[in-house]
């Protein structure tokens, strides 16, 4: 059990050697797939002040920086992943802010999670930059709820953020971010009401979730071949 609890703890404390440091590059490139994002990054611009992009390395961070880029916001729900410690360092050596805004890519956001974003678009310093782990389907949700609570943008403009261009695939299980964006536009948009007013009076997210079914083969090409988060 204490095993099991250090290994759980261990990206969690600062990198102290060349060995801790070695160790977490290992886990960034081959455990948590970063080999795939250093030939592809994933990275595009959302507006003058966010970019969105899979999950940064140092240099992934300097960039940003030469950029403007003032604060990183984390959309993954672990920090147990060896380009934690790495982001985390290189973020404090550039002065930039690290943010957590936790959300998921097989199922849509709580109602905490769509409050806790909109505290988050409202109080951090742009430009920022937000990724998840492939940049395909929790960054084009962050993406598309900072275009509705951020940009006051319609539905459509958000459901833009989520696009096979990013990597996205509406067919397997991550396509209940698309059906959460369609249920606004359909019972909440349509009426008139605005996206987070619809969050707080009228979304059923249980129901959503109940009536979400995915295709079996989309399931094994993201979950399995692809491996995604």
């Amino acid at each position: 059990m204490a095993n099991d609890d250090q290994e759980l703890g261990r990206w969690e404390r600062p990198l102290e050697s060349k060995t801790e440091r070695y160790a977490a590059w290992g886990s960034t490139l081959f455990k948590d797939h970063g080999v795939v994002r250093l030939l592809y990054r994933n990275r595009h611009k959302v507006s003058d002040e966010l970019w969105r992009s899979s999950q940064p390395v140092p240099s992934d961070i300097r960039w940003a920086r030469r950029k403007g880029v003032r604060t990183i916001i984390s959309l993954r729900h672990s920090s147990n992943f060896g380009a934690w410690p790495l982001m985390r360092e290189t973020c404090e050596s550039k002065g930039l802010s690290l943010v957590n805004l936790p959300l998921f890519s097989r199922e849509p956001p709580t109602h905490d999670a769509v409050r806790h974003a909109k505290s988050v678009f409202d109080s951090i310093e742009y430009p920022a930059l937000l990724h998840c782990k492939s940049g395909a389907d929790r960054a084009g949700m962050g993406a598309a709820l900072y275009v509705l609570l951020r940009q006051n943008g319609s539905a459509d403009d958000a459901i833009r953020q989520l696009n096979w261009r990013y990597g996205h695939m509406k067919f397997s299980k991550t396509g209940v971010l698309d059906a959460f964006l369609q249920f606004y536009k359909r019972d909440g948009e349509a009426r008139g009401i605005a996206f987070l007013d619809w969050i707080e009076t009228r979304y059923d997210r249980a129901a959503l979730i109940s009536q979400f079914k995915s295709n079996y083969w989309g399931d094994v090409l993201v979950d399995r071949l692809l491996r995604r988060e």
